[in-house]
């Protein structure tokens, strides 16, 4: 089951068509004028209203059954040997041929019905909510914010004020209507310009897309984003349930386990002046009160038909409003007393804390530890990480052009939002044991993982294009060679791509593991003496040829994963027992994910990660930049993650001693 950071939208992250702007911020001084800060409650004033494109976005397309089908064998071929792929060729062909052709027929049927959103939306959306594991580890991720290149404005103080400042100026530009919408452009000189968009508010949103079309810009779906704000994942039963409440008002603040609440807007919906929320967030930070001995956020790691009924429990003990107020909260903000020594420490800290000062159902969670370094953690099943990129680009750019609080600023206290309420939860013996098994629970889960990080900086982008090689190709070439290398054989991969493109999309599933990838990948490793740069060359090219068909094949909604995926939900809410296809064990295995993969790229953005999606798996984030490459890898005790880096890192010198035409002979071990 696929928990993996979905930031890419037709193989660029989406956020990124700002990147401009925050390289510029980076090299900008703070504004110091109090009129420039106070000027106003929005990050900017769009020309195009926020959601103007969303109604004639196009739909996500249903691919054709054998397409599937042929992909799918494609991808099945370098994970197993001649009769099983035999075996497994002849269950594919009878479900083409029956089966599969009668379940094609109604999901177009039933799409046909639905043109208002995807139909992989609503079957995504039981996945993640009808899955009970618990949230942490299995499902969300993190993203970790780089420093204010200004030293003074990362202390813990300063950054959450201002980290909570943005934050609100992004609902609320969010909410007028007034965000920039989120647009791929290909051809930024025609499309992304104040001219065009003059333009295209005019045109009626029926046709808004077309429109964009015409001159290479993508708009990209954003239903997602009413989610991020003032949401949470309530713990049900069998099936979760998204809850949220535009109605409050309040920020949800955790410090030691402990939860407090203040107004961040008014009833009038005016932030908050940013010296009020510093002064509330000073008090937060300087209250003694004593971690609890039984901390409320602990329930959160749990199985979630266990939290749901504990949270049933809460109610009747007298929670409701309680459990109500954390729940609607604009967001969640975690100041935590740790300082972070690296990234291995910080990606432990951000990935899952201590367990206590975390509410992982919130849709997202602003992380400030006391050194500043900051992240976000995100629940996954209300939507993807193109929402929540953009949310950190945009907090990270607002706090370094405008921040609103500075180092050294006074505090002003008695505002109408200025009173901070420490929430207190009414616990019996019921409750009390199960907040201590929640978090004995959670020890033996987090003592379990293993995260380590390489940076290689033998080269990076640059080369790799000047070569005409996809960069990301070769990165995960290099995971293949790499689990080759330790392993001896070819894992069952998976990298995410977001179909965001079209209304109401996900994700798909790119299959890095390929017959040309393990083809290189065992001439690199097995038999580098039989080859010579020029021919390595060549199946480096082919590599990258076919990954980029993948990609585009994935980023277009032609993959094959998510259309079986439906095809199986559609056979079983009908009460249809499965195909013998789903029966494979061949489908079993290459859906049993050892190499989850995740990239992500922004000059916002630090690090990135999760937990591998399987037990004897590994969970890597990655980011190829311009002169280096850099890994941020997870894993449990079946696998030894730092070796697994050690030969990536060999993999990439390969690769890179290839482009210089040197034999592999002669790279230094």
């Amino acid at each position: 089951m696929a928990k993996v950071l979905c930031m890419e939208t037709l193989r660029k992250p989406a956020g990124l068509i700002h990147s401009r702007w925050l390289w510029w911020a980076l090299s900008k001084r703070k504004y110091n004028s109090k009129d420039e800060r106070s000027s106003s409650e929005y990050l900017h004033r769009s020309l195009v209203p926020t959601m103007h494109y969303q109604k004639s976005l196009p739909r996500l397309p249903i691919p054709k059954l054998e397409d599937t089908i042929r992909r799918y064998l494609a991808a099945q071929q370098p994970l197993l040997d001649g009769q099983q792929f035999r075996e497994t060729k002849k269950v594919a062909q009878d479900f083409l041929a029956g089966e599969g052709k009668r379940l094609q027929e109604e999901l177009l049927a039933q799409d046909k019905k639905n043109k208002h959103t995807s139909y992989i939306s609503g079957p995504w959306f039981d996945m993640y909510l009808s899955a009970r594991q618990p949230v942490v580890l299995n499902f969300n991720p993190f993203v970790s914010f780089n420093p204010d290149p200004e030293g003074g404005y990362n202390e813990q103080l300063v950054r959450a004020s201002n980290m909570t400042c943005s934050a609100l100026r992004f609902m609320k530009t969010l909410r007028a209507g007034l965000l920039e919408p989120e647009v791929f452009h290909l051809n930024p000189a025609r499309g992304d310009t104040d001219a065009f968009k003059r333009f295209i508010r005019w045109v009626p949103a029926s046709l808004a897309w077309y429109g964009a079309y015409m001159v290479d810009a993508y708009p990209l779906d954003m239903s997602q984003y009413f989610r991020l704000f003032n949401s949470t994942r309530v713990p049900r039963r069998g099936r979760d349930e998204l809850f949220t409440d535009e109605r409050g008002r309040h920020l949800l603040v955790m410090r030691r386990g402990n939860m407090y609440v203040f107004d961040a807007v008014d009833a009038d919906g005016n932030m908050a002046a940013p010296a009020q929320i510093r002064h509330n967030l000073g008090f937060i930070l300087s209250d003694a009160t004593p971690a609890p001995d039984f901390p409320p956020g602990a329930l959160t790691t749990e199985n979630r038909d266990v939290w749901a009924g504990l949270r049933d429990k809460l109610v009747a003990c007298g929670n409701g409003e309680t459990l109500a107020a954390v729940d609607s909260a604009l967001f969640c903000l975690c100041l935590d007393d740790v300082s972070l020594s690296d990234g291995v420490a910080a990606s432990h800290n951000m990935l899952h804390g201590d367990g206590v000062n975390r509410w992982f159902d919130k849709s997202f969670s602003i992380i400030v530890a006391s050194d500043g370094h900051a992240a976000i953690n995100f629940e996954h099943s209300w939507g993807d990480g193109v929402a929540v990129l953009r949310l950190l680009n945009e907090i990270f750019e607002d706090t370094t052009r405008k921040p609103q609080v500075h180092p050294g600023s006074a505090t002003s206290g008695g505002s109408p939002c200025g009173a901070v309420r420490r929430l207190n939860f009414k616990l019996d013996d019921e409750l009390r044991d199960g907040i201590k098994n929640a978090k004995a629970g959670f020890d033996a889960a987090v003592s379990q993982l293993t995260i380590d990080a390489m940076q290689f900086t033998g080269g990076g982008k640059e080369r790799l294009k000047k070569a005409k090689l996809s960069p990301d190709a070769m990165a995960q070439l290099a995971f293949q060679m790499a689990f080759l290398r330790q392993y001896g054989a070819t894992a069952a991969s998976y990298e995410s791509c977001s179909t965001a493109a079209f209304r109401h999309g996900r994700t798909e599933t790119i299959r890095p593991a390929s017959v040309f990838t393990e083809r290189c990948a065992r001439a690199f490793v097995r038999q580098p003496a039989r080859h010579d740069a020029g021919r390595l060359l060549q199946m480096l090219r082919r590599c990258s040829d076919y990954h980029g068909q993948l990609t585009k094949e994935a980023a277009t909604g032609q993959g094959f994963d998510r259309h079986l995926f439906a095809l199986r939900h559609l056979a079983a809410s009908s009460g249809r027992p499965p195909h013998a296809l789903y029966a494979d064990p061949a489908y079993a295995a290459i859906n049993h994910v050892v190499l989850s993969t995740s990239t992500l790229s922004s000059p916002a953005v630090q690090l990135g990660g999760f937990a591998p999606v399987v037990p004897d798996g590994l969970g890597v984030g990655y980011g190829v930049h311009d002169e280096w490459i850099g890994c941020n890898v997870s894993g449990y005790p079946a696998r030894d993650v730092s070796r697994f880096l050690r030969c990536v890192r060999e993999s990439l010198e390969d690769i890179f001693a290839v482009l210089d035409g040197e034999p592999l002979a002669n790279v230094p071990r």
